[in-house]
Order: structure tokens, then C-alpha cells, then sequence
């Protein structure tokens, strides 16, 4: 679960990426709306739903729209995850030696937790687990905003269930 729903602002955070740049939420989002995802290497389900995150990403993050992961491992771990799922979009670390300063602003009490956050800093869609609906919507707010046909997030011979509780 999470405290931050859609309608909320979003808490501000800064963390390294995998690089070692530092990233603020502010700066982030000064580039256009942010898809924040946070997970865990070992969550099942995070697994499930990266290659997904991925295909919106191919299709829709560019050109004034940023989508970062937000990992609770450390940069090895992760690494191998972004390898192993076909990752290409930016892996922020939010540190257990930090106590998960990210994770716990937002109040996630599980993963993968997913956020469409606007400009302004406003959660527009709040995720919980993986859920089709949600990101079939993210799919279609992004690119509405590019006046383009919406991302295919889902094939028609894969067999994706509606829902699973991260």
C-alpha cells in the first residue's frame, strides 16, 4: 500500500542513479511528466511487470517525458536486473543504508508501486502490484500528450492477467 494516491502531491526525493548522477523528483519533472517505479530485485512480481514498463518506455519516453525505476537493492543486484529484464530506462537506487528514504516518503509497504506524477508534482495515477488497466492507462495519458496512437502494452497472444498483488 501507499499513503500517496492520485490527486496528491508527490513527495520530493533525491537519489543516485545507477551513473552516481544525483536526481531530484524537482528536476525530474521539470522535463515533462515522470513515471516513477518502484521495486525490489527479488518481488516476483516487479519481474512481471518491468518488460511491460519497458514497452511504454520504447514507445512513449522521450521528448518531455521521463520514466525512472527506483530500486531498494543495492547498484550490483540491480544492475543484474536491468540486464536479466531488458531495462533501458534510468535505475535510481533508494539505499537500505539510507533507509529507504524514497520508499518511505511515499509509504510503500510493498512493490512494484508505480506513479504517473505531472509537472506540477501531482500524482495523476497511483499503482499498487501490477494492474493492466493502470498501466494501459499510463500508456494512453502519455501519448495523449504526443498526439500519438496509444502504446501497445499488451499483445494480443500474450495471456496477461488483470491483476497481481505486488
Amino acid at each position: 500500500m501507499t499513503h500517496i494516491v492520485a490527486g496528491n502531491i508527490a513527495p520530493g526525493f533525491s537519489l543516485k542513479a545507477l551513473d552516481g548522477k544525483e536526481h531530484s523528483l524537482q528536476e525530474l519533472i521539470q522535463r515533462g511528466p515522470m513515471v516513477a517505479a518502484f521495486f525490489k530485485v527479488s518481488c516476483p512480481v516487479c519481474q512481471f511487470t518491468f518488460p511491460f514498463l519497458e514497452r511504454i518506455y520504447k514507445r512513449c519516453g522521450s521528448d518531455g517525458t521521463t520514466f525512472v525505476g527506483i530500486s531498494q537493492d543495492d547498484d550490483k543486484a540491480t544492475k543484474e536486473f536491468t540486464q536479466e529484464f531488458g531495462v533501458t530506462f534510468p535505475i535510481l537506487l533508494d539505499q537500505k543504508e539510507k533507509n529507504y528514504p524514497a520508499s518511505n516518503a511515499y509509504g510503500l509497504t510493498s512493490v512494484p508501486t508505480i506513479f504517473l506524477i505531472e509537472t506540477d508534482g501531482t500524482v495523476k495515477i497511483s499503482s499498487m502490484g501490477f494492474d493492466k488497466k493502470d498501466l494501459e492507462s499510463i500508456a494512453g495519458e502519455l501519448a495523449e500528450r504526443k498526439k500519438m496512437a496509444p502504446a501497445a502494452v499488451f499483445r494480443p497472444a500474450e495471456s496477461v492477467p488483470d491483476h497481481k498483488p505486488g
